[in-house]
């Protein structure tokens, strides 16, 4: 059954602009890759130890964003939407080419990303899917924060919920199962911030390219933006997308049921370190089975492969 089968795309992808915290011009390619690869990004501005493998033992920071750094302390950050975009297309594998220290943020959210795998479509290997199943439950609680993460059956479902005092964003909260539901709103929402905040971000050298050209900017109880919300959970969309994201440095497509509470990148990066840490916690397999459950084939992937 070849739709089980791990895929990378079929032919090189591009994209260039602006990177958010760093505000620089970035460069960038996704190439194909060989079955059992992963996702790798390799930092072209770099001659030697420019491999940075993304795996969660490899976030070196999740101030606001996603931080990945190899042995040799080459980094790459803010991976979370385009490493979403690529759990929820089903691409197992892939060579990230870029040259700079950033992702560029494009829009805000993972939408570029995803129409430009659509356009080239996915190739099948001959190298069955892994899978990650979740056996105990685990949690983590820090003060008002929280997340868990337990056992399904045969998908991974996001439950998430956000709290601000700010009276437009206000408390949402919404649920997903990222195998079966579909993903437009989830890969459209773009990252937000207060007006009130900007100038903090600034102050911690954060935030140098961003703009209301690729993010949410909420003043009050008005968006500054002239492009206002693309769905009426947006905000915690947006969250839902950088879960997924950081999910996606376990590896491998993962079973089981996450609930998080006003968290973030460090928090689900502390989840899977204290899922992984102990072998009991999961087991990983290969789905070579000719029946299995349809909510394992994603039907994003089924129209983008040939």
């Amino acid at each position: 059954m070849a739709i089980l089968n791990q895929k990378t795309i079929k032919n090189p992808v591009q994209f260039e602009g602006i990177t958010l915290h760093k505000g620089k011009q970035a460069k960038m390619r996704i190439l194909p890759a060989e079955a059992n690869s992963g996702i790798i990004f390799k930092r072209v501005d770099l001659k030697k130890d420019n491999l940075i493998v993304a795996n969660f033992f490899n976030v070196s920071d999740a101030t606001l964003c996603t931080t990945l750094t190899n042995e040799f302390g080459v980094s790459i950050s803010t991976v979370e939407h385009l490493m979403a975009a690529l759990y929820g297309m089903g691409v197992d594998n892939a060579l990230v080419e870029i040259d700079q220290e950033e992702v560029p943020i494009l829009d805000g959210s993972s939408k570029k990303f995803v129409e430009a795998i659509n356009r080239v479509g996915l190739k099948n290997s001959n190298t069955p899917i892994k899978i990650i199943k979740i056996l105990n439950k685990i949690e983590i609680k820090n003060n008002e924060k929280y997340i868990s993460i337990e056992p399904t059956k045969t998908s991974l479902e996001i439950d998430f919920e956000i709290k601000f005092n700010n009276q437009l964003i206000g408390n949402q909260r919404n649920s997903i199962n990222v195998y079966e539901n579909d993903l437009t709103d989830i890969y459209n929402s773009r990252t937000f911030c207060l007006f009130e905040d900007v100038e903090k971000l600034k102050k911690m050298n954060l935030a140098k390219g961003g703009s209301l050209d690729n993010a949410i900017v909420v003043k009050d109880n008005c968006i500054l933006n002239d492009e206002k919300l693309r769905n009426s959970k947006e905000f915690v969309n947006h969250k839902i997308l950088d879960c997924m994201g950081d999910l996606f440095l376990s590896g491998y497509k993962i079973v089981g049921k996450v609930f998080c509470s006003q968290g973030g990148h460090r928090l689900t990066n502390e989840l899977l370190r204290k899922v992984f840490i102990d072998n009991s916690n999961f087991s990983i397999f290969e789905l070579k089975e000719k029946i299995v459950p349809n909510s394992f084939i994603n039907k994003k992937s089924l129209k983008s492969i040939a």
